[in-house]
């Protein structure tokens, strides 16, 4: 049984961790948010010790591995985007390794920056990128893979739509903050990205053609793939077809104009994650690198307009 840490216990996605650590058989010792209403909790590990300031909680983690003699095997980290990259440092330092959510940092050079801390600790940082644990997504990368050994030069053309709305709340915390998240791509596109690098290959060009508070979309050239991209948090652009059965979420990609379905299959994601990690067969640094490259670009490329081949949802952005 493994002993682990918990940042940003309030979150959203928190409770996912809390699940996958009690799913795996292991024990959460200690849990960090500043935000005090966490009775989730209850349901998982009532018995961890809850910090609402990070001294008492570095204390904790610290004190209570000299005086148990056991010590923290993992910090999970849920905490705010542009905390990602301190609180891992704040895991390798306490002789932890670190699972991260993502997008693991915010640039590709606090990867390269982690890479060293790594090696001084000797200790493993892991990235929560769950759509390469989808089933749908694997046998999709199987066929593709398949499909480019018998023609190498093969190039698809791809649109990729994803739209969670978000109510005003979104602009006022800090997801709404381009500095503290990263903006829209990274905040909800940054696994999307990752899941076609590693399907069809490295980026090999990127265009921004809209950025707005709520919408960021462009145009991806990637080895094997042409990717037109749209994300938003905009309910506005969500089809009639979801929004008459009160769905809030589309999810869609199109490879050579055929429909890529795998809108279900997402609860037990993290619990997989978290046994792949337990088994060593995390995803690590490298891993995340081309995604998080992706997206810092995005954040600082200037949008060009609806010129070239641009996804056909920019023209409902007024």
């Amino acid at each position: 049984m493994k002993n682990f840490a918990l940042i940003g216990a309030s979150g959203y996605i928190a409770p996912r961790h809390m699940k996958a650590i009690k799913e795996t058989g292991n024990t959460l010792v200690a849990t960090l948010d500043p935000y005090d209403g966490i009775g989730v909790m209850d349901s998982y590990f009532p018995k961890a010790s809850f910090f609402t300031e990070f001294e008492r909680f570095d204390r904790f983690v610290d004190k209570w591995r000299r005086d148990s003699g056991n010590k923290i095997d993992y910090v999970s980290i849920c905490s705010p985007n542009y905390l990602h990259d301190s609180h891992i440092r704040f895991a390798l330092r306490s002789g932890a390794d670190a699972i991260s959510e993502k997008p693991l940092v915010l640039n590709p050079w606090n990867v390269d920056q982690l890479k060293v801390i790594e090696k001084e600790t000797g200790k493993k940082i892991h990235n929560i990128l769950q759509l390469r644990l989808h089933p749908t997504l694997i046998a999709l990368k199987e066929r593709i893979t398949e499909e480019l050994e018998n023609d190498p030069h093969k190039v698809y053309d791809i649109d990729l739509t994803y739209l969670t709305s978000r109510g005003k709340w979104y602009f006022v915390s800090w997801k709404g903050n381009e500095s503290k998240s990263g903006g829209i791509a990274s905040n909800i596109g940054v696994h999307f990205f990752d899941m076609l690098s590693w399907i069809f290959g490295e980026e090999q060009e990127s265009t921004v053609h809209l950025k707005t508070a709520d919408t960021n979309a462009g145009f991806l050239k990637l080895k094997h793939a042409n990717v037109r991209w749209f994300l938003s948090v905009n309910y506005d652009y969500i089809p009639d077809t979801i929004k008459t059965i009160g769905g809030t979420t589309y999810r869609s990609i199109k490879i050579n104009n055929e429909q890529i379905e795998f809108s279900g299959g997402f609860t037990d994601l993290h619990t997989k994650s978290y046994e792949e990690i337990l088994k060593g067969n995390g995803f690590g640094l490298d891993e995340a690198y081309a995604s998080i490259n992706t997206v810092s670009a995005i954040r600082n490329l200037d949008p060009i307009g609806l010129t070239g081949d641009f996804h056909p949802f920019c023209k409902l952005v007024e």
